[in-house]
């Protein structure tokens, strides 16, 4: 009798166990969920195309307020496209990254400003080292105080007087296509064959001639 007594007791304790370890489990998920959710609500993206999309994401993940920078391709007039066509320069499409951002931390006007300064906007259909119109420089805005935040952006650096003339494509935001997994984060994945790259192709030596 004692036995079944003490069976009853410790069935009841592992139940209860049970119960609140899947109570607990529930309840984290719905934390994690309640906090991815939160954390997209904070967020916000914006495309920019900087010729070499290696280079303009590694370029915008250094700032601060960027959540993450993807290559991808975008403006073109084909579906899907893969970097071997878009190499060819037969899609229409540039080379380009999204950039997903805390506006809390970084404006959108500031990643404009952010973005001028990292590449040459006085070339067309290139950009250092890299020839054809994959890789054109552009900024594509997803509404209308985007449009008006990129327009004010370029009618003040035309004032300036710096450039004569500015070759950048503005215009609003297509269909971003991600480039290839092996694309994403190159620059952390290949470092010794990224920092040849960059430095072969002079863009850090042109942007500081440009922007100093």
């Amino acid at each position: 009798m004692m036995m079944f007594k003490v069976w009853a007791v410790r069935r009841v304790w592992v139940s209860g166990v049970a119960r609140f370890k899947a109570v607990t489990v529930a309840f984290v998920v719905l934390l994690l969920a309640a906090h991815a959710a939160s954390v997209q609500a904070a967020t916000a993206t914006a495309v920019f195309a900087g010729g070499c999309f290696w280079c303009i994401e590694a370029d915008f993940e250094k700032l601060a307020g960027v959540v993450a920078a993807e290559s991808g391709y975008t403006a073109g007039k084909t579906a899907n496209p893969t970097y071997e066509e878009v190499s060819r320069g037969h899609t229409g499409h540039t080379e380009a990254v999204r950039v997903t951002y805390d506006p809390a931390r970084v404006s959108y006007p500031q990643l404009v400003a952010y973005f001028w300064r990292h590449i040459d906007p006085t070339v067309k259909d290139r950009q250092f080292c890299d020839l054809g119109d994959q890789y054109r420089t552009g900024i594509y805005w997803g509404n209308e105080a985007e449009r008006q935040a990129v327009l004010a952006s370029r009618d003040a650096l035309v004032k300036s007087g710096r450039f004569k003339t500015l070759h950048t494509e503005l215009a609003p935001a297509s269909v971003f296509y991600l480039a290839e997994e092996y694309h994403q984060d190159y620059y952390k994945k290949n470092t010794v064959r990224y920092n040849y790259y960059r430095l072969s192709c002079g863009r850090d030596a042109r942007v500081k001639q440009l922007w100093k």
